[in-house]
């Protein structure tokens, strides 16, 4: 009979990670095939909790950062994140110290500012963006070094 329960565990595991495909339950839907192979071994109870809880530990941490470094590597930046590495027009002065500098990027114009205090941008300098922080742009002067 454990072995039915193991089987409805592994099922219900299953169709959790169909729901999400967040690489969540699959890990343990590992652990409870193992335990359902050593109950219909004839495996006692604790041994069959044991493998669950080993395969599935083990699964999770030895093959997890594969899965997700190879699932995800197709991942196109949506939103903000879609803006890093992209060139921007200074329209107003950047200044850190000031707290002043406008960015035009894809026709919208961003509060921008440099990584180092001391470095001010002039008006219709191009500029790379770096980073996002909060809702300003983190910027360096576009140079032929750093276009490529």
């Amino acid at each position: 009979m454990e072995a039915v329960y193991w089987l409805i565990i592994l099922a219900v595991l299953l169709v959790a990670e169909l729901m999400t495909f967040g690489l969540v339950t699959i890990w343990f839907a590992g652990g409870a095939l193992a335990a359902f192979i050593a109950a219909t071994a004839g495996a006692n109870l604790g041994v069959q909790i044991v493998l669950f809880l080993g395969v599935s530990l083990v699964l999770l941490f030895l093959t997890r950062p594969f899965a997700v470094k190879y699932l995800n590597k197709n991942k196109t930046a949506t939103n903000v994140d879609s803006l890093v590495g992209q060139t921007g027009i200074v329209m107003e002065a950047i200044n850190n110290l000031e707290g002043k500098g406008k960015v035009m990027l894809n026709g919208q114009e961003w509060t921008a500012r440099t990584r180092k205090d001391e470095t001010v941008l002039a008006k219709g300098k191009k500029v790379t963006v770096k980073k996002i922080s909060g809702v300003k742009l983190i910027v360096e002067e576009k140079t032929e070094e750093n276009e490529q």
